[in-house]
């Protein structure tokens, strides 16, 4: 689908959306709103509804809109036809031009198994015979049928990808440990610095770790070096390079290259090159999933995100939860200038929640040059962060409450714990800063009410808080598979309407690649002892200094 304007500011809505900013909006109080509206946050809150009947509720009431800023957003979306866009990635058109490809992960948590085509081809049945493969595989392992060389069951899982194929495994693992079978350890290996690799499998066994290679093309620098660092790990007690067999498996597609580092190929799990790599936790690339929670878990994270799918293709736009939510970063992206967006989960489980969704933004976002090939002229990408509360409260969340930046938050909480100790006495606190935080953002402390304490002169500016600082608050009645398998897709779907909506390409990555290129040339002047003169003079004195030190 072909871009049916340029720039986004070209529209009629953004200018709208520009007006509406600088004759009030800039200013709206919302603290205000909710004094004048008592329906507020019935009228800007959505529920949605999962498919095992379970809720999330995303309250958008706390954000500076009011009626008028909501239906432009509407009419922005409408305009910016994200709609046209999102009809076009579900039917399978190739949406990714630049790398002539669909872009098709959506198709991955298929569960209901309606037909969905790429180039004329139902890809329904190679999902599912994928899905089978796991499902026969974590089993085996799960129940201990699967045994290692020397007959013994498998007690550790180590997966070896980057990017998509480790931030992925490692959050939803984090995330659904309390679904995990606990005698059962997954490890994760990514960094390319030896010490990721030798402190992982300090742990492990060779005699019962298994080793899970992510990589498409299995030619991944970092990866493809980390795992044959692990066979020669496994090997040096193993010995017998038949033995790999049994511990090696690859979530790849080139089995040429998976049979010559000596995997069986019957052991190879493949996903199509419509799948990104921060898309990819659906495919095969959740086999650790699948195997740290089984495979009924498995499926049921991926209904869960189904749901989601469901609920963005089908709903009017007003009423379009990931809809709003991208309409929402855009609105203080380009209307505010808003640099940041954060994320902070409200539960230990998903610590690892926001740097997943740190690739999924920014690498889908990071973009200048919009679908019509011109370099764009308004601001692209927030930059995502966060970390789990109530321990981010003690670090940077200062900044958000006083400082000069404004910075749009999302706090997600779970009204059940999996750990409801002391008379679920610690879930209430973690939900009490849950609801403060939110409110306190939203109302601040005026100087009056500082004042009135008996504040000293002195201190009398330090303490306010101008409030107003708008917050989206996610509340899920508990993290389960699915209410995570929602999560993830609710984002993505985030993702998603602010691309469309700034006319970019959400589903390339060239901004990956002048590192990768460089970092090779640079790796044969490190083989040689020569000391090197090709590069600008900091690099130059950097390198050389490097093979100095660590001759």
């Amino acid at each position: 689908m072909s871009a049916s304007f340029s720039q986004s500011t070209e529209l009629q809505s953004w200018k709208t959306l520009q007006d509406l900013y600088d004759s009030g909006a800039k200013n709206l109080s919302v603290k205000e709103e909710f004094a004048k509206d008592p329906k507020r946050f019935e009228k800007f809150s959505r529920t949605l509804t999962n498919h095992d009947g379970s809720k999330i509720l995303f309250d958008f009431s706390k954000n500076i809109v009011n009626e008028d800023i909501f239906n432009a957003l509407i009419k922005l979306a409408k305009e910016a036809k994200v709609e046209q866009l999102r009809d076009a990635m579900f039917a399978g058109e190739k949406i990714n031009f630049t790398e002539d490809r669909a872009v098709y992960h959506v198709a991955l948590r298929n569960q209901s198994n309606k037909p969905m085509s790429v180039d004329g081809h139902d890809v329904t049945a190679e999902v599912n015979s994928v899905l089978a493969h796991v499902k026969e595989f974590s089993e085996q392992v799960r129940s201990g049928e699967w045994k290692g060389y020397t007959g013994k069951a498998i007690t550790d899982i180590v997966n070896i990808g980057i990017g998509g194929s480790d931030l992925g495994p490692v959050m939803v693992t984090e995330a659904l440990k309390a679904y995990s079978k606990r005698d059962l350890h997954v490890h994760f290996v990514s960094n390319i610095d030896g010490t990721h690799i030798a402190e992982e499998l300090r742990a492990c066994d060779p005699e019962t770790t298994l080793f899970l290679v992510a990589s498409k093309t299995f030619t991944t620098a970092e990866t493809t070096t980390n795992a044959n660092s692990a066979k020669q790990w496994f090997l040096e007690k193993a010995k017998d390079e038949s033995h790999i067999t049994k511990h090696f498996v690859a979530l790849s597609t080139n089995a040429e290259e998976v049979s010559k580092f000596g995997i069986d190929t019957k052991n190879m799990f493949g996903f199509e090159n419509w799948v990104g790599g921060r898309y990819s936790v659906w495919s095969s690339i959740g086999l650790s999933v699948a195997l740290y929670i089984g495979y009924d878990n498995f499926v049921d994270f991926l209904k869960g995100a189904e749901a989601v799918d469901h609920h963005f293709t089908t709903t009017p736009l007003e009423e379009n939860i990931p809809a709003i939510g991208g309409l929402l970063s855009v609105w203080y992206n380009n209307f505010f200038g808003a640099q940041t967006h954060l994320v902070a989960p409200f539960d230990q489980y998903m610590h690892r929640f926001p740097a997943y969704l740190q690739q999924l933004s920014m690498e889908s976002n990071g973009k200048s040059v919009n679908r019509a090939n011109d370099f764009v002229t308004y601001s692209t990408g927030s930059i995502l962060f966060g970390e789990p509360a109530t321990n981010s409260q003690h670090s940077f969340f200062q900044l958000v409450h006083q400082g000069t930046k404004l910075i749009p938050a999302d706090f997600i909480l779970a009204a059940q714990s999996h750990n409801p100790i002391e008379g679920n006495l610690h879930q209430r606190m973690l939900a009490s800063n849950f609801f403060a935080q939110a409110e306190a953002l939203m109302v601040g402390k005026s100087k009056e009410t500082v004042e009135k304490e008996g504040t000293p002169a002195n201190l009398v500016n330090h303490k306010i808080f101008l409030g107003n600082r708008p917050t989206t608050s996610i509340l899920a009645q508990k993290i389960t598979p699915a209410a995570l398998g929602a999560l993830i897709a609710y984002y993505e779907h985030v993702t998603f309407t602010e691309g469309a909506v700034w006319n970019i390409n959400s589903f390339d990555q060239w901004g990956v690649e002048l590192g990768k290129v460089l970092a090779k040339a640079i790796g044969k002047e490190l083989d040689s002892k020569a000391e090197v003169s090709t590069h600008d003079a900091s690099t130059n004195g950097l390198i050389n200094q490097f093979k100095d030190w660590s001759a």
